[in-house]
């Protein structure tokens, strides 16, 4: 099999892949909105005015936590606030294995060590509790420097949400060595059934020494729409990690475009329309997720069952001679040959900074979806999304192409 070069889509942090995309059109409402406020010229200040920064107050208000307007900010999308939020604080970070593609990059730009401590078995998003113990007592004794610990109650890539005793463990865990939590809570309101899989943040566990983070594009915009919040401790620490983000924020211009921004504090109130249609749409990928996982489970490989988000985390390791017959020996020629056979991308483990010898792989519910604006469009209002002929020949393809390696 010949090995994709690096300039062809692998390795460097350019080439990482992108979050997995919802596939829907976007809500007529939100580009309507999108329209007034395009005459704006005027830019948001760093961290974000004070509509949005209200607004994202509200949004977490209903989700039991409350938020003053001073105590949060705003920024182009996840990844330039975290990178800000991450220079604010200092010193290593504490990541979970695995852990989304571009999490890792953050720190290594900072000129920080990312340390990444394996998931239960359960779960991914959260570390184990006593191997993260372990791990910072490690890295201390080396002479590393850890103070962050960055997990996530809804998980890319491994559409797990992990159980709120677990979260407690790893919190407590956090605390007594002394790490800063931040919590990236983006995938939240894309849980397939919110009223059995219960959320809990890190926030309501650790008032004081957790921030939320959240990139709208999980749930309320599009991806091409950049718009994140965060929320900070009001406290004085949290004051000053806040104002060290602007700062980053300020040097780096990364601010939120003056129409995404009214749009983002459009869609954080959640009106009916937003509400209804982040409701169907984690409603739907919930379907087709678990739909692809019967077909990988049929197959003979392994997945925990999808709970959040536009995805799911497949090991093909029990079909590796099956592979190997196609010279597919690792995670890296893996997401070569599926993404070819499926045509579409399918990440292999190692952009997740998992184990390189895995056969894992994220595969993602979006393109199941459909190829044109008309197939996207009827899945939404299909009694039975996975009737339709199109939804159903692209898992019945995952079904053959699986099929081949038993």
């Amino acid at each position: 099999m010949q090995r994709t070069t690096t300039a062809e889509g692998r390795g460097p942090v350019r080439y990482g892949p992108p979050a997995p995309q919802p596939g829907l059109p976007v809500l007529a409402e939100l580009v309507s909105v999108l329209g007034a406020a395009a005459g704006r010229s005027s830019p948001q200040p760093p961290g974000g005015g004070a509509s949005l920064r209200e607004a994202a107050c509200r949004y977490w208000g209903r989700r039991g936590l409350a938020a003053s307007p001073q105590d949060v900010a705003a920024g182009p999308g996840a990844p330039s606030l975290l990178l800000a939020l991450l220079g604010a604080c200092g010193g290593d970070v504490m990541l979970p294995r695995p852990c989304p593609a571009w999490w890792t990059p953050q720190v290594r730009l900072l000129g920080r060590r990312a340390y990444h401590v394996p998931t239960p078995a359960e779960c991914g998003g959260v570390p184990d509790p006593y191997a993260l113990l372990e791990t910072v007592r490690r890295v201390r004794a080396e002479g590393g420097d850890p103070r962050v610990l960055l997990l996530s109650v809804a998980d890319d890539p491994t559409a797990t949400v992990p159980p709120p005793e677990l979260v407690r463990e790893a919190c407590e865990a956090a605390e007594s060595a002394g790490l800063f939590v931040v919590s990236d809570e983006s995938w939240r309101d894309t849980v397939h059934r919110p009223h059995d899989d219960l959320v809990l943040s890190p926030a309501e566990m650790l008032p004081d020494q957790a921030a939320v983070l959240v990139d709208l594009s999980g749930a309320l915009l599009p991806a091409g729409w950049p718009a994140a919040v965060v929320r900070f401790p009001g406290t004085p620490h949290g004051a000053r990690l806040r104002a060290g983000t602007l700062d980053v924020l300020t040097a780096t211009s990364a601010v939120v475009a003056g129409p995404v921004a009214g749009a983002a504090a459009h869609a954080l109130d959640e009106p009916d329309a937003v509400a209804a249609r982040a409701f169907e749409a984690a409603r739907l990928h919930g379907l087709v997720a678990a739909a692809a996982h019967r077909e990988i489970r049929a197959a003979g490989a392994l997945a925990r069952p999808p709970q959040a988000g536009r995805h799911l985390y497949a090991d093909l390791t029990p079909l590796r001679a099956g592979l190997a017959r196609h010279g597919v020996g690792d995670a890296m020629e893996l997401e070569d040959w599926l993404g070819g056979r499926l045509g579409a991308p399918t990440p292999g483990g190692q952009r997740f900074a998992d184990e390189l010898g895995a056969l894992r792989v994220r595969l993602s519910t979006g393109p199941l979806l459909g190829a044109t604006p008309e197939e996207r469009l009827a899945v939404l209002t299909a009694r039975d999304p996975l009737e339709l002929p199109h939804v159903r020949s692209s898992l019945d393809l995952l079904g053959a192409v699986l099929a081949e390696l038993a």
